[in-house]
């Protein structure tokens, strides 16, 4: 069987694989705790339902606009007014199925076969194979310090004559780190310099803790102008707790727009008219259900995070924000996917391995779950790595003994 280069040089998402394989289980029985799933547990806003419903049951279920129907888009300019304090046109818009759609439309719109395309590390399991979808060369730049905090200096020494764009994930999927203000400003003004496109992946922006404040980067940016390279992606998945309603958007100048659009007519057409419904019914309904999620996800951090600190060996920095806890693991293994697959295997815990986000020897775990699987979940794992606890283990009914260390 013949399959191409672009094909053969993509690996599999690991985070979908786990999904998967966490079904399987949980399907089996196993007393499974999931500490990687990226998907909030509350409830569809009772807005988004409504509306939902209300065109299902009106029978009017059509195609809609390539770029996103009228009202949708009103939607997003009300978003963008209300927390990025700026006011875009309706042909600076595209609604695409899903944030990770928008992404990879804006790139198949800007970049030729080798050009290269720069994002920090950790990164976003996506980024690479994504670009490599576009025929273009994936940079990811770790900070020098080891830390999960870029600095320009960083940046700069990965620029080549190839570079053409830059992608900033602030807070962070994995780390949950919330990049300092002097870092978006020097990138946002080295972007412009330089000429290159500048793409934040916004989707965890109303997800931050204990007051730290993310940057908006309207507020830096001197170009409003269609010679714009800023781009803003956004989506309803993560603040409203809405990942199967596969709803995202893209804020870039009407030129960039127009190609994006031509681009999605040929791959999926508008999403679906049922899907935009909900999500307008999201955006402009009661936000306390954001606000609720977020203070769930605060204290659910600070729980894990105590649960950590008890272990002998692991180090962990408190995110700023998002729903994740980056933790290093390498005293323990330094081969965070045999780690996470042992973890699985002998105590039915699913972990995410760091190699997949760039920093091997981590673990990404997700605290999108309740206070008793973080609690169990992180004693499975204590229990499983520590030499100093006790050598059995009951998960339910089924008793396990330690037979490894």
């Amino acid at each position: 069987m013949s399959i191409s280069l672009i094909g053969r040089s993509l690996k599999e998402s690991a985070t979908l694989k786990l999904n998967e394989v966490a079904a399987i289980l949980r399907a089996k029985g196993e007393p499974l705790i999931h500490l990687g799933i990226g998907e909030p547990q509350s409830r569809t806003p009772i807005e988004a339902v409504t509306s939902f419903t209300g065109i299902l049951n009106s029978g009017e279920i059509r195609y809609t606009p390539v770029d996103g129907t009228r009202e949708m888009k009103q939607a997003v300019i009300r978003y963008t007014e209300d927390y990025y304090n700026r006011h875009v046109q309706p042909e600076n818009i595209i609604i695409s199925s899903g944030a990770k759609q928008a992404i990879m439309v804006a790139l198949q719109a800007i970049l030729d076969p080798q050009d290269e395309v720069i994002f920090p590390s950790p990164y976003w399991v996506s980024y690479p194979e994504m670009v490599k979808l576009c025929g273009a060369v994936p940079v990811p730049v770790p900070a020098e310090d080891g830390s999960f905090y870029p600095r320009i200096e960083d940046i700069e020494q990965n620029l080549t004559g190839y570079t053409k764009a830059i992608i900033i994930n602030s807070p962070n999927n994995p780390s949950g780190a919330v990049y300092a203000p002097q870092f978006i400003e020097d990138i946002i003004k080295l972007a412009e310099k330089e000429s290159i496109y500048l793409i934040f992946d916004d989707i965890y922006n109303r997800l931050i803790f204990d007051g730290v404040q993310v940057t908006n980067p309207y507020d830096i940016s001197t170009d409003d102008t269609d010679n714009s390279r800023l781009i803003v992606v956004n989506g309803i998945s993560k603040p409203y707790a809405m990942t199967g309603f596969r709803i995202g958007w893209a804020v870039a100048s009407r030129k960039l727009i127009e190609v994006m659009t031509n681009i999605q007519a040929h791959q999926t057409s508008g999403p679906s008219v049922l899907l935009q419904k909900a999500a307008i019914g999201a955006i402009n309904g009661s936000q306390t259900g954001v606000e609720s999620l977020r203070e769930t996800l605060q204290n659910n951090t600070k729980v894990m995070i105590d649960q950590l600190k008890a272990f002998d060996g692991v180090h962990v920095s408190p995110p700023d924000g998002t729903f994740y806890v980056f933790a290093d693991f390498s005293y323990y293994n330094n081969d965070s996917e045999k780690l996470a697959k042992f973890l699985l295997d002998k105590i039915r815990v699913v972990t995410v391995p760091g190699a997949e986000f760039g920093f091997d020897g981590y673990l990404r775990l997700s605290t999108c779950t309740t206070i008793k699987d973080i609690t169990e979940g992180i004693e499975r794992i204590k229990w499983a790595l520590d030499p100093n606890s006790p050598n059995e283990l009951y998960i339910g009914e089924r008793k396990l003994v330690r037979d490894w260390l």
